[in-house]
């Protein structure tokens, strides 16, 4: 550290000149995040000094964060919901394994989840100590239901299911998944990080949420399509009984005890994310949405064009191809399995796609 400080002009010349250095939105195809609305913006930087971790301190802060999850909550057929703001789909992630085990109460608990799965899973299996059973993929890269059922014993605390793969942007068979919970009464978490913010919005696509009887509980990330600012993640359950399961005490606080896996937790960005929701509204969400998957529509349109086979029909905006090659200043991903993939987001605009699209043609004729 400095013994003297720098001038403030001097250091955010420097902040600038390493900002410089990140890769410019506008060919960054890879990422499920996305410039954050200018209203999330503006929401964050009034609520900058907000900690939901002591919730006494900061009471419209925390009410602001009730309501996000009351929205959340009747977004996927739920106004009960209860719930709490995460860092995003890790967090989320993490603490419905954590709310399973504790439920299920056996000695040598196991999850069942789809090879699809999010890595953050295989974190939470090592922090918990979780046996990971991983589901075979259907041709279409979905979960295998009747696989999934077979590998559930009398040790099985918690099935996953996806909403919006990561890889290949496909909803697994949650209905089906859901009755096979329901049947054997395990817990059943959907993590929706990506799909919840697209799938609502659409006028057909799967059936996700807690209108399933079986649904326990499900993960989404409003930083993600909800254009909210970094980090807000939110994990809702059907009971509160589960949340509470977690509960530790905290004698030094304005509440006796919480759930949350965070103790301090930023305010600013939760009320980013029901700033977006409470601007836009489910009709401003559907022109997001709708624009996203024309988007996706068209690129799959213009790479098959030239030849680049999609691997996949997708549920939600992400779009993945056979071999090509891609030139510079481009950003993609690839898959486990080797396919292409590319994310349109918000910032992937109509004008965008036809320029990769103009440069893939260039390099792959």
């Amino acid at each position: 550290m400095r013994e003297k400080g720098l001038s403030e002009d001097t250091l955010f010349s420097f902040l600038l000149s390493k900002k410089k250095e990140d890769i410019d939105h506008a060919h960054i195809l890879s990422s499920m995040c996305t410039i954050p609305h200018p209203v999330a913006v503006r929401a964050h930087l009034q609520f900058m000094e907000t900690n939901l971790g002591d919730p006494g301190l900061f009471p419209g802060t925390t009410s602001l964060e009730r309501l996000l999850v009351e929205r959340l909550g009747a977004l996927f057929s739920l106004p009960s919901a209860c719930g709490y703001a995460t860092s995003g789909g890790t967090e989320s992630n993490i603490q419905a394994l954590r709310m399973a085990r504790q439920l299920a109460g056996v000695e040598r608990p196991n999850v069942v989840i789809p090879e699809s799965a999010h890595f953050s899973f295989q974190k939470a299996c090592d922090i918990l100590c979780l046996e990971m059973r991983t589901v075979a993929l259907d041709s279409g890269f979905r979960m295998d239901p009747q696989s999934a059922r077979e590998l559930i014993d009398r040790n099985t605390c918690c099935m996953v299911g996806i909403a919006g793969t990561t890889e290949y942007g496909v909803v697994d068979p949650i209905s089906e998944l859901s009755g096979i919970a329901k049947d054997l009464g395990v817990f059943f978490h959907v993590d929706a990080a990506f799909g919840g913010m697209v799938l609502p919005f659409l006028k057909h696509s799967p059936v996700f949420d807690f209108s399933l009887p079986g649904v326990s509980s499900l993960a989404v990330d409003p930083h993600k399509m909800g254009m909210s600012t970094i980090p807000a993640g939110v994990l809702l359950v059907r009971e509160r009984e589960s949340l509470c399961s977690l509960s530790v005490d905290t004698p030094y606080l304005t509440v006796k005890q919480e759930f949350t896996l965070s103790g301090t937790r930023p305010g600013a960005s939760a009320v980013g994310a029901l700033a977006v929701l409470e601007f836009l509204g489910m009709e401003g969400m559907r022109d997001i949405v709708a624009g996203c998957m024309k988007n996706t529509y068209r690129l799959i349109d213009g790479m098959e064009t030239y030849g680049i086979s999609r691997a996949v029909i997708p549920d939600v905006n992400v779009a993945t191809f056979g071999p090509a090659r891609i030139p510079p200043p481009w950003k993609v991903s690839w898959t486990r399995r080797g396919h292409l993939r590319l994310v349109c987001m918000p910032h992937v605009h109509a004008g965008v796609v036809e320029s990769f699209l103009k440069d893939i043609g260039e390099h792959n004729a």
